[in-house]
């Protein structure tokens, strides 16, 4: 291995408990890194034995992140491509089962000569082999291992890093170690045993950290990092304050303050470099003081878990940045509506948006909201099955299609103008297979992927072109005819009612490059209303918000302004604020 060694590596680690921002201290480090003008990737290790969090539920494990060449992933490579310019591949998420189903099937087809095999070496080899999966031309990888030290699960991870250190050497290695120093209010005391137990058993594994990272609710005084350094085994310098900060977009910077980046590149002996965060400076500013707000109502079924909305609520948010404008999210659940009406609950609102989602739970509420939104004109932004929702709330009333559903929900319906593809009928129980090898021949199916009647792989999933209509807003927003982005979903628009919904009113603004694939739609007569079949959401960063969500932000300011001139007692009242 011998040959990794201009390759860096950092491994993130965390203790004392789950949710302490392992994910984000990775991807601050990936962006004080690049400020250094250095080329970072990211990878996330998770301990639990699913193949990916594609089947999970949401309440389980958040949002499913997905990739350009159709990885489903956990979350946290959505900070990662946030934080940095790194684009994460199939490559960048690893977990147990996708570790051990490799084994299994290298031990079946006789790759270990008829050995035993074992955790160690052949699981820790096989993690290994993915630390340098990565490293191509890239002068850091920042490798986050998931999981809490202590967990049973995380051991073989932990293990391998251990190793690492010793095969490519120790001047590539660091490690970090996320922490808590908890604040007990009651004694008015920043406790440290926390973090010297959960250092301690890292150290029982065989690792010392190089750096600890301590999560608390208030600076730590520097006798406290005297003695975190001194029972930790650590430099003073070390210890850093990871506060709670106002916007995690500050993450970097504060980190920065605390002299994180000078301590990882001193320890890695790369090049001294003066960081260049002044984007950064730029986004914290315009996140912090915003000159406008706006209030957009998020329309879903998950409303009491905000994880499985990660990206779609960061999108929202660079959104705001780009049009220098605070977005307040209002909640509401879709299954509040079905029950009393979208009047009351989504009255305050200058925006709507319906995000993707899977089932009929909520489905009839969702539909409300639309009709609300086309009738009221209010912006309404529309995202895969919230794309879908509003075709059939067209089909229905506009078209006068009256039972008009997806197939997805009632497979029974007579008039499905949400419905599988025609390339998925020949075979049900397949379909799925049909579809990835049909609608998705540029990916090869990755030997985890088992294909068939599985419950795995069976989506578009991943990046796709799209090409825009002459004239159209969704042309004036993108500024360009073509347009790649990211998928995951089964059902199509049918385009059997296609000519109908066009007669009527519905613009048809984005197609796939062969026209069979309905991508975009829009209302010619409605100040913006946009759905589209993809996830824009996942290609917005801070530094370079998605044309479609600003854009929606946008309107939703000019469609507040609207209303208070309509109004002079809101404009008055506005007009009086501002003196003040």
């Amino acid at each position: 291995m011998a040959e990794d060694k201009q390759t860096k590596y950092v491994f993130v680690t965390g203790g004392v408990l789950s949710s302490l921002g392992k994910g984000l201290a990775a991807a601050a480090i990936g962006a004080l890194m690049e400020s250094r003008g250095l080329k970072v990737t990211l990878q996330k290790f998770d301990p639990y034995i699913n193949v990916d969090p594609g089947t999970m539920s949401p309440f389980q494990h958040g949002e499913v992140f997905v990739t350009n060449d159709g990885a489903e992933t956990d979350l946290d490579l959505g900070h990662y491509e946030r934080f940095t310019s790194a684009r994460m591949t199939q490559r960048n998420n690893i977990t147990t089962g996708k570790i051990y189903y490799s084994v299994i099937t290298k031990e079946r087809q006789g790759e270990y000569l008829g050995r035993t095999v074992q955790v160690i070496p052949h699981i820790t080899d096989e993690i290994k082999s993915h630390f340098l999966s990565v490293r191509d031309d890239n002068d850091i990888v920042i490798c986050e291992i998931g999981g809490t030290v202590g967990d049973i699960e995380s051991l073989p991870f932990l293990e391998a890093i251990r190793q690492f250190r010793t095969d490519v050497g120790r001047e590539n290695v660091l490690y970090v170690h996320v922490t808590l120093v908890p604040y007990i209010k009651s004694a008015d005391e920043l406790k440290t045993k926390p973090t010297q137990h959960s250092v301690k058993e890292l150290r029982e594994i065989g690792i010392q950290p190089d750096i600890l990272l301590c999560r608390t609710e208030k600076p730590l005084p520097k006798e406290l990092k005297s003695k975190i350094a001194l029972f930790c085994n650590v430099s003073e310098e070390a210890v850093i304050t990871a506060k709670d900060v106002d916007t995690i977009y500050e993450v970097p910077l504060a980190l920065h303050q605390e002299g994180l980046d000078d301590i990882v590149a001193r320890l890695l002996k790369l090049p001294p470099h003066e960081p260049n965060l002044s984007e950064w400076e730029k986004i914290v500013e315009k996140a912090k003081w915003p000159s406008a707000s706006t209030r957009i109502a998020i329309v879903g079924k998950y409303v009491n878990l905000k994880d499985s909305y990660k990206s779609l609520t960061e999108a929202l948010v660079h959104a705001g940045i780009g049009n220098n404008a605070e977005v307040i999210l209002q909640w509401v659940d879709s299954e509040a509506i079905e029950a009393e009406g979208p009047g009351r609950l989504l009255a305050d609102a200058e925006g709507i948006l319906i995000p993707g989602g899977f089932g009929d739970r909520g489905i009839e509420g969702k539909i409300a909201a639309i009709k609300y939104a086309r009738e009221k004109k209010i912006p309404f932004f529309g995202i895969c099955l919230g794309m879908q929702c509003a075709v059939i709330e067209f089909a229905r009333n506009v078209c006068g299609i009256k039972e008009a559903n997806s197939s997805e929900f009632h497979p029974e319906c007579p008039d499905p103008v949400i419905d599988l593809h025609p390339e998925q009928m020949g075979d049900k129980e397949k379909y799925g297979t049909q579809l990835r090898l049909k609608l998705d021949t540029r990916q090869k199916k990755p030997p985890y992927q088992l294909g068939g009647g599985d419950m795995g792989g069976t989506m578009r999933l991943g990046a796709y072109k799209c090409k825009l209509e002459e004239g159209s807003l969704a042309l004036r927003i993108y500024q360009t005819a073509e347009i790649y982005e990211r998928h995951r979903h089964r059902y199509e628009v049918n385009n059997h009612y296609r000519n109908i919904l066009i007669k009527k009113g519905l613009k048809v603004s984005g197609l796939s490059p062969d026209g069979r694939l309905v991508e975009l739609i829009e209302l010619v007569d409605h100040p913006w209303f946009v759905g589209v079949q993809f996830h824009p959401e996942f290609q917005s960063s801070p530094k370079q918000p998605h044309p479609l969500f600003k854009s929606f932000i946008e309107a939703t300011l000019n469609h507040k302004s609207r209303d208070r001139q309509q109004d002079p007692a809101i404009e008055m009242a506005a007009q009086l604020i501002q003196k003040d």
